[in-house]
């Protein structure tokens, strides 16, 4: 498989997921629109709670966190194209070793989006007829 065929399988298979998702890094709250796309792209995905967690972490908070640490302008929407290429740039290298380190920093990485997230899962289990954590 070609480097382009490489990057447009992994933009088809994630790309709709990552999109919905980069909201649980915006500076505002995530508005019911927002969970309620998030909800559509899991469920299209079709990723168990134990996956999406792994995307979460270690797909895209390595990348995200960038955003919500950085102190330079607003970030009220992010450049879906741009955003797209970062993503795709650190899971084409997250293998080995830079896998063992996301994963052992991503309790750092998600700090500020875990609520959200947690939010998310919760919402996702009770529409899934699961029934969430007390």
């Amino acid at each position: 498989m070609s480097d382009e065929q490489e990057i447009e399988t992994l933009i088809a298979r994630r790309g709709a997921l990552w999109l919905a998702l980069s909201a649980l890094w915006l500076e505002r709250e995530p508005r019911e629109t927002d969970f309620a796309r998030m909800m559509r792209e899991i469920e299209a995905s079709g990723l168990t709670l134990k996956e999406l967690e792994w995307v979460y972490r270690l797909e895209m908070s390595p990348v995200m966190v960038r955003y919500q640490v950085s102190m330079a302008g607003e970030w009220r929407a992010f450049d879906e194209n741009l955003l797209l290429l970062r993503l795709v740039r650190h899971n084409r290298r997250l293998s080995g070793a830079r896998k063992a380190v996301a994963t052992l920093f991503s309790g750092l990485t998600t700090m500020m989006s875990r609520p959200r997230f947690d939010e998310l899962v919760y919402r996702l289990m009770v529409e899934r007829g699961e029934r969430p954590p007390t």
